[in-house]
């Protein structure tokens, strides 16, 4: 069974070293490189659905929840130019088909009565309201058209854990079979930290998870002196107290898991301590030593050291305190040469 190798990170913390080092391995697919796949843990994605499906549900609930959730899959598969989009190319031209099939799977019932989510007003609707409006005066009463509706079918949903689990997992694993490639594959972010208490619901053993942890200074400044200067959309506050707080935040609302699928590595540690942080990687992806035919090809400590100990710069020392003090337990311990 092929391996879903998926690099993941807490915004700017070098996930993308996972995803170079993989690629040096044989038989590895990175088609698509860092493309992030997101219709998991976006919103109205497929968690999206389980919370709401399994813990916010109601009588009505379920279906907001499987239209909003089949109309984010809609976009995902035909917007080319949403960078996160373009499903059609990126993982397969029956997606959208087959999460349509997913939605009626989960649909308990289907009703031509409507409720409020339905009666929304946007312009076709507000023309449609007008015109019916007018058709009853000038009738008088005798002729009332049907209401506009956003939707004309209500689809109603309510699965136990087990039969949403069930159909769920069989999704995943439809939609990632439609990778053309019989090879090992890499996806970029299809899941993130604060969803990995889920994997074992939707996946077998073949999910490998690498989650990249940095130390917060050099995640700062990259932030602020290097990013903001290529004109790259920063994940966090260029503030360094707003910064720190932020910071702790994400990773306190993390919920941890112990599954076996994932593994957590340091950043720096793939730079001074290579060789062993690489050992640790190969067990746990299954590989073998000799399978690394293009080591440091795509990955090279010797240049990836350049982004490490920013910190050192004179010029940042008062920023560095504040978050040497207000960060602590995130810090990495360099080596002292």
């Amino acid at each position: 069974m092929r391996k879903i190798i998926v690099p993941v990170g807490y915004m700017g913390s070098g996930s993308s070293a996972i995803t170079d080092l993989v690629r040096e391995f044989k038989d590895v697919n990175n088609e698509y490189g860092t493309f992030e796949y997101v219709f998991l843990h976006c919103p109205d994605g497929l968690f999206d659905l389980e919370d709401k499906l399994l813990i916010g549900n109601n009588a009505l609930r379920g279906d907001e929840a499987l239209h909003s959730f089949l109309n984010r899959m809609k976009e995902l598969y035909d917007k080319k130019y949403w960078w996160v989009g373009d499903y059609q190319k990126k993982i397969g031209p029956k997606f959208y088909e087959r999460s349509c099939e997913f939605v009626k799977e989960l649909t308990n019932y289907e009703t031509s009565l409507y409720w409020y989510m339905q009666e929304r007003v946007n312009f076709s609707m507000f023309v449609k309201l007008v015109f019916r409006r007018v058709i009853k005066l000038i009738t008088f009463n005798k002729v009332i058209l049907d209401r506009p509706l956003r939707y004309p079918k209500m689809l109603l949903s309510y699965p136990s854990a087990s039969e949403f689990y069930t159909l769920a997992k069989k999704y995943v694993n439809d939609c990632l079979a439609m990778f053309d490639s019989s090879n090992d594959i890499v996806l970029d972010q299809l899941l993130l930290p604060h969803n990995l208490f889920r994997v074992d619901n939707y996946f077998d053993d073949n999910l490998k998870v690498i989650v990249v942890e940095r130390d917060p200074r050099d995640v700062f400044l990259s932030n602020k002196y290097v990013w903001t200067l290529d004109n790259e959309a920063v994940p966090y506050s260029c503030n360094v107290e707003e910064f720190c707080d932020q910071f702790r935040r994400i990773r306190e609302i993390e919920k941890p898991t112990d599954s076996k699928k994932v593994l957590k590595v340091q950043f720096e540690d793939l730079i001074y301590n290579y060789e062993e942080t690489l050992k640790k990687i190969i067990k746990f992806l299954g590989y073998e030593n000799r399978e690394h035919e293009n080591k440091q090809k795509y990955f090279n400590p010797e240049v990836s050291i350049k982004n490490t100990q920013l910190f050192k710069n004179k010029k940042y020392a008062k920023e560095t305190k504040y978050i040497e003090e207000h960060l602590k337990k995130y810090l990495y311990n360099f080596p002292k040469k």
